[in-house]
């Protein structure tokens, strides 16, 4: 079955610990304080965020690469904390192939650790496998970003191999990225259950 994936609708992804809404113009004054007070969020982006315009430059930029067919980028809301915590996107959408990509995510400090990205992870593979019929999911991370390879293998995913010097930092300095996946069928047998255990209820 093809996926059902539409750019122009509104999804609304919600458990009883977070909430994923679409990425609107409206949002900046909820990522504001991240993009002025903490600039370490950014270190292994391929977006500076970090700074009020350069926030609201983000925002736009989501924005419009959603009206052209490009990502569909979520704000999250952290329903124990009642508070914003950050952004997640997919992107590389190949609604030919049934592949799609997952990153651009972020959280602020306070809610790192806490839980919240597995369950925002599934919230997500749920959607991308079950609602959407995507076939493949993939995960693409500087290879310098211990954290998020070791966050990405704690949910299951598959780490595939390095694209050696591919792309750029913020900065301006070559990067390698590491490759990480979840097939549709992968989800179904086993990370669902797997994935589902370690939530934080």
């Amino acid at each position: 079955m093809k996926t059902i994936f539409d750019f122009k609708e509104y999804y609304e992804l919600e458990n009883d610990s977070c909430k994923l809404i679409p990425l609107e113009i409206n949002h900046y004054q909820y990522l504001l304080d991240f993009a002025l007070h903490e600039p370490e969020l950014w270190k292994y982006s391929l977006q500076q965020a970090g700074g009020a315009e350069n926030m609201k430059r983000y925002i736009e930029d989501a924005i419009e690469s959603r009206k052209n067919g490009k990502s569909y980028s979520f704000i999250i809301y952290d329903k124990v904390k009642e508070s914003y915590a950050g952004c997640t996107r997919l992107y590389d959408v190949d609604l030919n192939s049934d592949n799609t990509s997952l990153g651009y995510t972020w959280y602020g400090k306070e809610f790192q650790g806490t839980g919240l990205n597995k369950n925002c992870k599934y919230l997500l593979m749920e959607f991308i496998f079950d609602e959407m019929n995507f076939e493949r999911l993939e995960f693409r991370l500087d290879s310098n970003n211990q954290r998020s390879l070791n966050a990405l293998k704690s949910l299951g995913c598959v780490e595939e191999g390095v694209l050696r010097s591919n792309g750029y930092t913020v900065e301006g300095k070559r990067r390698s990225s590491i490759v990480m996946s979840v097939l549709k069928e992968e989800w179904e047998q086993e990370v669902r259950e797997y994935l589902g255990n370690k939530l934080i209820k």
